[in-house]
């Protein structure tokens, strides 16, 4: 099946912007009104610490304890055999936990992602399939509880057909539409010192964008020193130089990620992907930037901190 065909359905749905707009306008004041505590909760839930997405993680819960929910629910329905029930009952209880974690974290990842229609639509449509399934799993649990294992059976058996259309949905989203990946540019970053602007063109405390190699490169001189990191964002490909300066840290102009100007390393979220740090020196007059040696042991083997 073709998923850009399904996703160019989805984006056509006009009647899916003001619920998206919504429910992106809600959560942004939500986590505005938090304060620098709703910051921290947002990088949490984006996966700063973890050093890429957490969302991808935690669906992974809901997945699999509903897919063997369903495995046990299929096996105790063709063999009768009812000491099956309590494990496909906990297995629910498991997946519909960590649905609200999942769901929270994907919420976090999608409210930023306003300005792309087809990121926008195609996401609403995932978050509500999953809405749709949890409530689905949430009633085949009460069922259980009152005795009904037949019916409660029918119901999870819907909800998973619910959730694997959410997760192709999800598939989309990353392998289509690239959320959730690495846009730093990380190949042909050059090995030897390049030269790319004169000394005297680089003003203290300016974010500038240079080229080495074809490769786009962020300079700045704080203090008389001068950083230099990759200049497309990690988290969706910003132009880090049309960005804002924040002591020793720039914010993307997009999704206001924020990185560290001496190492690269995230600050703030979205973006969980820290970036591409250059080696910089003055030579003749001329500003030189080189990708960072990588550090090899006895044996001439590189070593990937």
């Amino acid at each position: 099946m073709d998923t850009e065909v399904i996703s160019a359905a989805i984006v056509r749905q006009d009647r899916l912007e003001p619920v998206s707009d919504t429910l992106q306008t809600a959560v942004g004041k939500a986590y505005k009104a938090g304060g620098p505590a709703g910051q921290q909760i947002a990088n949490f839930l984006h996966g700063v610490w973890l050093g890429h997405p957490l969302h991808p993680v935690l669906t992974d819960i809901p997945l699999g304890a509903w897919t063997a929910s369903t495995a046990l629910d299929l096996m105790e329905a063709v063999s009768g055999r009812t000491d099956l029930g309590p494990g496909a009952d906990a297995a629910i209880g498991v997946g519909l936990v960590g649905a609200l974690g999942a769901a929270m974290s994907g919420m976090t990842d999608w409210y930023l992602l306003r300005a792309n229609k087809s990121t926008q639509r195609v996401g609403a449509v995932h978050a509500m399939l999953n809405v749709a399934a949890t409530a689905l799993y949430a009633t085949s649990w009460c069922l259980r509880r009152r005795g009904d294992r037949a019916s409660g059976r029918a119901f999870g058996w819907l909800g998973y057909g619910v959730v694997c259309a959410s997760a192709y949905l999800g598939g989309a989203l990353v392998y289509e539409q690239k959320i959730g990946v690495d846009h730093a540019t990380r190949e042909g970053l050059p090995p030897d010192f390049v030269p790319v602007l004169p000394d005297a063109d680089l003003p203290e405390n300016q974010l500038t964008r240079v080229e080495a190699n074809g490769v786009k490169i962020l300079l700045i001189r704080q203090d008389g020193e001068i950083r230099a990191l990759g200049e497309l964002c990690s988290h969706l490909g910003g132009p880090l130089a049309d960005g804002k300066l924040e002591g020793d840290c720039v914010v993307c102009p997009w999704h206001y990620s924020k990185f560290a100007l001496s190492s690269g390393e995230v600050v703030d979220g979205p973006a969980t992907f820290p970036q591409p740090r250059f080696e910089t020196r003055i030579r003749d007059g001329r500003i030189e930037v080189r990708a960072p040696k990588i550090p090899q042991n006895k044996d001439n083997v590189s070593i990937v901190p």
